[in-house]
């Protein structure tokens, strides 16, 4: 019998080996040529964050800047006085950044726990999306403080409890094949940026809720930014699919097949 692969998020807080950012990397570069198109849930929650850009900056890092939306969006807003930063760990995602984005930001691979930028080198860090796939969130506190100038600023999108929570119960069994882990609250994210240094901090909680016609575009639109098995070599049966197809429809709107993503934005200064 054919086999597909579940491919839920895992969570940052309990990786899967020592290779687990590594096959997280190449799970978002495998995806990179078709993320902007099945990305749209992440677009629409980037744009409460690029509401609270400041009017004026000259050193921008777009963190887990992914196949490079945002950072383009970044250097037009800010113009050509301002040097934009991409960065991501996926080589993949970098390489369509490069191919459709050229020269309007400089792409760099690097890992947002060890950030290869100088002290103070940077006016305002936006992050949307990425940091829920770190697994150390004080060692990446920590970098954004001291790359940070003072009174600069970073503006963080990231997932919190309840995450796909939908998914997660479609998908509940005894002994599930694979499974949906937690996400960090937003205390998480409070105690790591006050211990890294910043001084001023938000954080806003808000649900989002996206629909999809069955569970096959819940799952590729999952599958399409880069989402890992919650274990190395989880893998579902086509019973198993049609299990849990039955299941989700039962939670069925009018709308669709309800997703909802528990997003959490931060607003630090230094």
């Amino acid at each position: 019998m054919s086999t597909l692969p579940l491919t839920a998020p895992a969570t940052p807080l309990a990786p899967q080996g020592d290779d687990w950012q590594a096959r997280v990397a190449r799970a978002f570069s495998r995806a990179a040529p078709r993320y902007a198109e099945r990305a749209i849930a992440q677009r629409i929650m980037a744009e409460p964050l690029l509401a609270h850009l400041p009017e004026h900056a000259e050193r921008v890092l777009d963190l887990g800047c992914g196949p490079g939306e945002m950072t383009a969006s970044l250097a037009g807003h800010f113009g050509a006085g301002c040097t934009v930063i991409g960065l991501d760990r996926a080589p993949g995602m970098l390489e369509v950044a490069r191919h459709t984005h050229g020269e309007a930001a400089c792409w760099l691979c690097a890992d947002a726990a060890a950030l290869p930028l100088g002290d103070t080198s940077q006016d305002l860090v936006v992050s949307n999306l990425a940091i829920q796939w770190c697994p150390d969130l004080e060692a990446v506190m920590a970098e954004l403080r001291r790359v940070l100038r003072p009174g600069g600023r970073v503006l963080i999108n990231t997932l919190g409890p309840g995450t796909l929570a939908e998914v997660g119960q479609a998908w509940s069994r005894p002994d599930p094949p694979a499974g949906l882990l937690a996400f960090r609250d937003a205390a998480c994210h409070r105690r790591a940026a006050r211990a890294a240094g910043f001084h001023s901090l938000d954080c806003q909680e808000r649900a989002l809720r996206f629909h999809y016609p069955d569970l096959a575009a819940v799952m590729a639109s999952i599958k399409g930014i880069g989402a890992q098995p919650s274990r190395p070599g989880g893998r579902l049966t086509r019973a198993d699919l049609a299990w849990a197809a039955r299941r989700y429809e039962t939670w069925r709107e009018p709308e669709g097949l309800p997703v909802t993503y528990r997003l959490l934005t931060l607003n630090l200064e230094a």
